[in-house]
């Protein structure tokens, strides 16, 4: 574990299970606080940044985009926060997971019926699925 002074950059990358420009990387959108450097010129984290990037990495897993997880970090740290304004943006994100995939769906069943005009034989000219791609 880092000393009283906190943890090293390559420190916290190393618990939390992501490499060092992803830190940089979510300092640089706001998402996780950069510490100040001490006199050596090294920033020294929290013990508690290991768990907020923990908490990045897994939100950000589930489809959460990075601005999404800036709000969700909000209602984390803060007390009044209620159980049903978290509920309410996992439901959200579900819903909005939900349409995501219905288009994929749709998007995947055109494909297939565009696929199934070639039988994959013969030379380029005619192929009917350029022919389809290109609204002919």
């Amino acid at each position: 574990m880092g000393s009283m002074r906190g943890l090293l950059k390559r420190e916290v990358a190393k618990q939390a299970e992501v490499n060092v420009e992803t830190l940089r990387y979510y300092e640089r959108r706001g998402i996780l606080p950069t510490p100040p450097r001490d006199g050596a010129n090294y920033r020294h984290y929290p013990e508690t940044a290991v768990q907020q990037v923990r908490f990045i990495k897994r939100a950000h897993g589930l489809g959460f985009s990075l601005k999404e997880i800036t709000s969700m970090l909000f209602l984390r740290n803060n007390p009044k926060t209620s159980r049903a304004a978290v509920k309410a943006r996992a439901e959200a994100k579900l819903t909005d997971i939900d349409k995501k995939i219905e288009c994929l769906t749709e998007m995947r069943d055109a494909l297939a019926q565009v696929a199934m005009l070639c039988d994959g034989k013969g030379s380029i000219d005619g192929c009917p699925i350029l022919q389809a791609l290109e609204g002919e």
